[in-house]
């Protein structure tokens, strides 16, 4: 179920997304912030839809219950998490990489996709990326990675394996291999998150808050 529902989701969101794509003369990499606003959300809408049709069938019904969908005052430890995630954890798994491999892990190649995202969003388009990234980016990933992947698979496997199997997915979907070892690392920190509060509302503020982060080192350069 976790696979097959995960690639129906994915087909159906590259099938929109290239559709999408095809509205835009501008050359990849160089598209308007619309068209990676529209896209987002071609991403999302598919999984949100799968997630609440399963919810109703083979779930309890109550959507916020099935993908532990909670807050608490508590989940405010996300940010200086996120913060720290962002700003110590990525820069320790990253520095002997550098080391070793100085060409492949260069600083400005990592952040080159985020980078490019905030060089091409000007006025408002500028709040629209941060909705994006800060919000709605780590909003329906918890729900994805954590809610549903991790949270089914808890159900079939060790809970170790389970988080680690959750994490990798999540870092590889991102396809872009330079970011690979910070993905993984914060996405351990995710599924951490989640396991120990059992539920996704600690995993959401520590990814908004390090998005938030990120995108502000980028800004600030």
């Amino acid at each position: 179920m976790v696979i097959g529902g995960w690639l129906g989701c994915y087909l159906v969101a590259n099938i929109l997304g290239g559709a999408i794509a095809g509205a835009t003369s501008a050359p990849s990499g160089e598209e308007p912030i619309w068209i990676l606003a529209a896209s987002a959300l071609a991403l999302w809408t598919p999984f949100v839809v799968m997630l609440v049709l399963l919810s109703r069938k083979l779930g309890s019904g109550n959507f916020w219950s099935d993908y532990s969908v909670r807050f608490r005052p508590i989940d405010a430890l996300g940010i200086p998490i996120g913060i720290a995630s962002q700003i110590v954890l990525v820069s320790a798994v990253y520095w002997p990489l550098r080391k070793i491999f100085p060409a492949t892990f260069d600083a400005a190649d990592v952040e080159e996709r985020a980078s490019d995202l905030y060089d091409r969003a000007h006025g408002w388009w500028l709040v629209v990326l941060v909705l994006i990234v800060v919000v709605g980016a780590p909003v329906v990933e918890e729900l994805v990675y954590r809610g549903f992947i991790q949270g089914t698979l808890r159900g079939t496997m060790n809970h170790t394996v389970a988080l680690v199997v959750a994490a990798v997915w999540f870092t590889l979907i991102h396809f872009v291999p330079v970011e690979y070892p910070g993905l993984f690392a914060i996405a351990l920190v995710l599924g951490l998150s989640y396991h120990f509060s059992r539920r996704i509302g600690l995993p959401i503020v520590t990814h908004m808050a390090f998005n938030a982060t990120g995108l502000l080192l980028v800004a600030l350069k």
